[in-house]
């Protein structure tokens, strides 16, 4: 069966991006299996020694859900099945981890995100991610 993985930012261009890949669906006789990915970054400094683990793992959680809230009632309202994950990291080496563990055979990630500065945090994450990646990645525009 045929993996997808959609790195997920909560931007518009993430929804764009579930859009497509919807739109995707109908060339494959055998519907892929579709895995949603947001990458939350760590906390800077020493929050850690102020906040205990629990409370940052469920900070993480709560934000990675609101970045996925949107896609996924998209894809429940078109009836399409998917997984979500959420993890803390570099967001490139996280999409390529998640990637080959989950054997996933294609990667479909926008190629901008949120407002200008996010964008350029974007554009370096996609060419790392172009770079890291073993399998084909789909960038929408």
């Amino acid at each position: 069966m045929l993996k997808i993985l959609l790195p997920i930012d909560g931007s518009e261009n993430s929804i764009k991006v579930v859009k497509e890949t919807i739109k995707m669906m109908d060339w494959y006789k055998e519907k892929p299996e579709l895995h949603l990915l947001n990458v939350q970054l760590p906390l800077d400094g020493n929050v850690s020694l102020f906040i205990n683990h629990s409370d940052i793992k469920q900070y993480h959680q709560e934000e990675g859900m609101k970045c996925l809230q949107a896609t996924g009632e998209i894809l429940d309202q078109s009836h399409i099945s998917y997984q979500f994950h959420i993890t803390v990291g570099d967001p490139a080496e996280m999409i390529e981890r998640f990637a080959t563990e989950l054997h996933c055979n294609m990667i479909v990630i926008s190629a901008r995100g949120h407002g200008v500065i996010k964008n350029l945090l974007l554009g370096s994450v996609v060419n790392k991610v172009m770079q890291l990646a073993s399998v084909p990645v789909l960038l929408v525009k």
